[in-house]
């Protein structure tokens, strides 16, 4: 899929205002007591089918919050260069991946919010593209945010009360289809030649 790309400035202040957007939505969310909150994913509720829209855009927390907001800076900015189109597809992949996941399977009395399907959604996404892409520069990529990120992945397993591991796969799986739709190289049958 051939995608326009996005200009560093472009990108930066694209995700710089989605993240900023977040740390408004926290602050409405504390000066009201919380009310936000009830807007998290409840798992198997038919509430909680539309919640898994309205989830990643709220935090528990500003320490949620702030935990979120460099992952999904860089990783966001770094998803972005590669177009709108990508970009788009990755972050919805991300988002129901993670909700259907957590709507699925999730403690039945849990409300899940947060940012964090989408960050392992852009993670995996960005590991695995250059794999389908066959590309040596996404590849370069990849290992270096794995040196830098790799180590969130930890979060995939259930490993913390109060954290969201479920989200946090299925936004990776969200990912990871992401990148296979959109960078997959398609076989390419060989023509018989003509004699």
């Amino acid at each position: 899929m051939r995608a326009t790309a996005v200009t560093g400035r472009t990108a930066l202040v694209a995700i710089g205002g989605i993240v900023l957007l977040l740390w408004v939505l926290e602050l409405v969310d504390q000066v009201s007591g919380n009310a936000l909150d009830a807007y998290g994913i409840s798992p198997r509720t038919d509430e909680g089918l539309v919640q898994v829209l309205s989830a990643p855009l709220l935090h528990g927390s500003w320490a949620h919050l702030a935990s979120n907001s460099v992952p999904l800076l860089v990783l966001g900015f770094l998803v972005l260069l590669g177009g709108w189109v990508r970009w788009l597809v990755t972050t919805l992949a991300s988002v129901v991946g993670s909700g259907a996941l957590v709507w699925s399977i999730a403690p039945a009395d849990s409300i899940t919010l947060g940012a964090s399907g989408v960050v392992f959604g852009w993670m995996s996404y960005l590991l695995l593209r250059g794999f389908f892409s066959r590309s040596i520069g996404q590849l370069a990529l990849a290992a270096a945010l794995f040196l830098f990120f790799g180590g969130i992945l930890w979060g995939l397993l259930p490993s913390e009360v109060g954290v969201s591991w479920q989200g946090h796969l299925g936004g990776a799986l969200g990912g990871a289809v992401a990148a296979w739709l959109l960078h997959r190289q398609t076989a390419r049958t060989a023509r018989p030649a003509r004699t």
